[in-house]
C-alpha cells in the first residue's frame, strides 16, 4: 500500500503485458482517486516509455484514499480496472509549499495565498530555458537555485522544453536526453522529461514554486490544438501533483518572428490558447492556479478572461523608457474587471542592452508592488536564455543576440538581491491588506509623471512609500488627526534602516521628513507604523 504525507508526491506505475505500436497516441490511462470525504479526482497518467504508465498523486488532506484505473482500451486488464489504496499522513517538515499547500487567488481576488490561507508574496525568477543542458544537472541548476533561495525568491518561471527565441528543436534546446518531442510532434520523448523531473523536483524541495510554461505561443500553429492538448495532458500528469502554477503559453498571441502570415497566426493563437486554457482547467484534478504569459497583458491573450486566475503583464525592456508603459499597464490591471491578482511577469531584464541596471530593477519592483501587484518577476539577461561560458545562447531567429553574459555572472547582478530585500521588508508587514494610496504623498506618480513617489498601505495602521528621487520636496499627506506613526527610512539597496521618530500630521494632515543631515541622493522607502 503506497504511503505519503499531505501535499507530498507519491507515484506508482501500471505495466502492460500487451504492446502497442504507438503507445503514446494509442492509449490513455486515468486513475480515479476517491478521498476520505468521498470526493473523486480523475488523475491522468503519463506514458513512461515502453509499456509503462505512471500516476503521480498528492493529497491535500490526511486519510485513506482508494484508486481505480480507467484505460481507453478497456480490454487491457493490466491498465483498466486495477485498484489500490494510498495512506496519507500529516506533513511535518519545514518546506512552506508543503506546509501550507499550493497557491491560489485570495477571496478578494487581490493577492495570492496558500491553500491554508497563508498569504504568498510572489518573487519570481525567469529561467525560460532552465531545462536545457547548458544549465547542467546537478551542479549548475542546484547552484542557481541555492542563490535564489538565499535571496528570498519563491517562484521560477520555466518552459517545458519548447522554447522561445528559436525555430523548433535546435540543438541548443536539448537536455541530456535530447528534445521533449520528436521532430514532427508525433510523440513525447519520455527520457527528456525524466531528466526534467529531477530539476522540477529540486525546485519544489527548495521551496521554489515552478511556474510551468508549456511552450512559446507561436508553436501552436505548428502543433495544432489537439496535439497541444496532448502536451498539456502530459505536463499535468507529470507535474500537477507538485505545488505548481500553470502558465498556458509564453507570449501566447505572438506569431513566429519571421512568419509571413502574422494576422492569421495571431487570430488562430488567441482562439486556440483560449480553448487550451479551458482544457487545462478541465484536465487538472488539483485546480492549480492558471495564467498565461503575454505580449502586454494576459487578458489580451484570450477571448474569455474567465479562464484566467491571474493577470500577467509584460511592460518592456527599454530601461527607463519602459517606465510610462509600466505605470499605465499596472494602473489598468488594478482596476480591470473581472478582478484578479496581477504581477509584472517580464520587465527590463537586468543587463539587457547593457542597461536596465539595479536602480531600474528597484523602481519596477516598488512601483508595481505599491500599485497593487501581488508580487513581481525578476529576470537577468544571461539566465533566461542560459548563456554558458563556453556555449553562449547565440543569435535569435532575427539574427541578433540579446547578450553573452554567462548565467553564473548574471546570477550575481545586484538587482536580484535588492528585490529580495524588498520582499523581506513587505513580509514583515501586513502587505496582503495593502491598497494603493497615491494621495498619501505629494507629488505622486501619474501617467504624465511616473517617476514620482508611490504609496500604499492600511489607513490608521501602516503606510509604505517609495521615493524614486529621494526625500527632498516630498510631503506625506492625509495623516489621520488621531494617529501617531513611527517612521523609518529604509534603504532598498542594503536594508539599512534609520529611525525618523514620530510622524504626526499638521493641521492639514501633512508631514515632512526632518533632515538634520541629508541622506544619500537615491531612491528610498519610508515605512510608517501606527504607534
Amino acid at each position: 500500500m503506497p504511503h505519503t504525507r499531505r501535499n507530498c508526491v507519491t507515484e506508482w506505475s501500471l505495466e502492460s503485458g500487451q504492446g502497442y505500436a504507438d503507445p503514446f497516441n494509442d492509449v490513455t490511462v486515468d486513475v480515479a482517486v476517491t478521498g476520505p470525504d468521498g470526493a473523486e479526482q480523475i488523475v491522468p497518467t503519463f506514458w513512461r516509455g515502453d509499456r509503462t504508465w505512471t500516476v503521480r498523486y498528492a493529497a491535500s488532506a490526511v486519510g485513506e484514499y482508494g484508486w481505480r484505473s480507467v484505460c481507453s482500451d478497456e480490454t487491457n486488464a493490466d491498465l483498466h480496472g486495477r485498484e489500490g489504496s494510498v495512506t496519507v499522513t500529516e506533513y511535518d517538515g519545514s518546506n512552506p509549499l508543503l506546509q501550507h499547500g499550493a497557491v491560489r487567488p485570495s477571496q478578494n481576488r487581490r493577492f495570492l495565498e496558500h491553500d491554508d490561507g497563508t498569504p504568498f508574496l510572489w518573487l519570481g525568477d525567469t529561467w525560460w530555458m532552465g531545462l536545457c543542458r547548458r544549465l547542467g544537472w546537478p551542479g549548475d541548476f542546484q547552484a542557481l537555485a541555492a542563490d535564489r533561495v538565499a535571496k528570498g525568491f519563491n517562484v521560477v518561471q520555466i518552459v517545458a522544453g519548447i522554447y522561445p527565441d528559436m525555430d523548433g528543436f535546435e540543438p541548443r534546446a536539448a537536455n541530456e536526453a535530447g528534445h521533449p518531442w520528436d521532430d514532427d510532434f508525433t510523440s513525447v520523448n519520455p527520457e527528456y522529461f525524466d531528466n526534467a523531473d529531477h530539476r522540477i523536483h529540486h525546485l519544489v524541495s527548495q521551496g521554489l514554486m515552478p511556474c510551468v510554461v508549456a511552450c512559446w505561443g507561436y508553436y501552436l500553429p505548428q502543433m495544432g490544438v489537439e496535439k497541444m492538448k496532448q502536451h498539456w495532458r502530459h505536463l499535468i500528469a507529470r507535474y500537477g501533483a507538485y505545488p505548481v502554477v500553470w502558465c498556458v503559453a509564453g507570449e501566447a498571441g505572438m506569431p513566429y518572428y519571421l512568419t509571413k502570415t502574422r494576422e492569421e497566426d495571431m487570430a488562430f493563437q488567441v482562439e486556440g490558447w483560449t480553448d487550451l486554457t479551458r482544457y487545462v482547467r478541465e484536465t487538472d484534478p488539483y485546480g492549480r492556479l492558471v495564467t498565461i504569459h503575454p505580449r502586454s497583458t494576459s487578458r489580451e491573450e484570450v477571448n474569455d478572461t474567465s479562464v484566467l486566475d491571474m493577470d500577467m503583464l509584460q511592460t518592456g525592456h527599454g530601461d527607463r523608457d519602459s517606465i510610462p508603459n509600466t505605470y499605465r499597464r499596472a494602473a489598468a490591471a488594478q482596476t480591470a474587471e473581472p478582478r484578479m491578482p496581477w504581477i509584472n511577469s517580464e520587465v527590463c531584464y537586468e543587463g539587457i542592452g547593457e542597461a536596465c541596471r539595479q536602480e531600474v530593477q528597484r523602481f519596477m519592483y516598488w512601483s508595481c508592488m505599491l500599485a497593487g501587484a501581488c508580487g513581481h518577476t525578476y529576470g537577468a539577461n544571461g539566465i533566461w536564455q542560459v548563456n554558458g561560458r563556453a556555449e553562449p545562447y547565440g543569435p535569435s531567429p532575427h539574427g541578433m543576440s540579446w547578450g553573452d553574459t554567462p548565467w553564473d555572472e548574471a546570477m550575481q547582478l545586484p538587482g536580484s538581491a535588492q528585490l529580495g530585500i524588498g520582499k523581506g521588508l513587505l513580509e514583515r508587514l501586513d502587505w496582503s491588506a495593502f491598497e494603493p494610496q497615491p494621495d498619501w504623498v505629494q507629488p505622486h506618480a501619474t501617467q504624465d509623471r511616473p517617476v514620482a513617489p508611490y504609496a500604499a498601505g492600511i489607513p490608521e495602521r501602516t503606510r509604505v512609500y517609495y521615493l524614486p528621487r529621494g526625500v527632498w520636496g516630498v510631503t506625506f499627506t492625509g495623516l489621520e488627526a488621531d494617529t501617531t506613526y513611527r517612521a523609518c527610512l529604509f534603504n532598498p539597496v542594503n536594508a539599512a534602516e534609520r529611525d525618523l521618530g514620530a510622524a504626526r500630521g499638521d493641521a492639514d494632515g501633512a508631514w515632512k521628513i526632518p533632515l538634520p543631515g541629508a541622506p544619500l541622493l537615491q531612491d528610498w522607502v519610508v515605512v510608517m507604523d501606527a504607534e
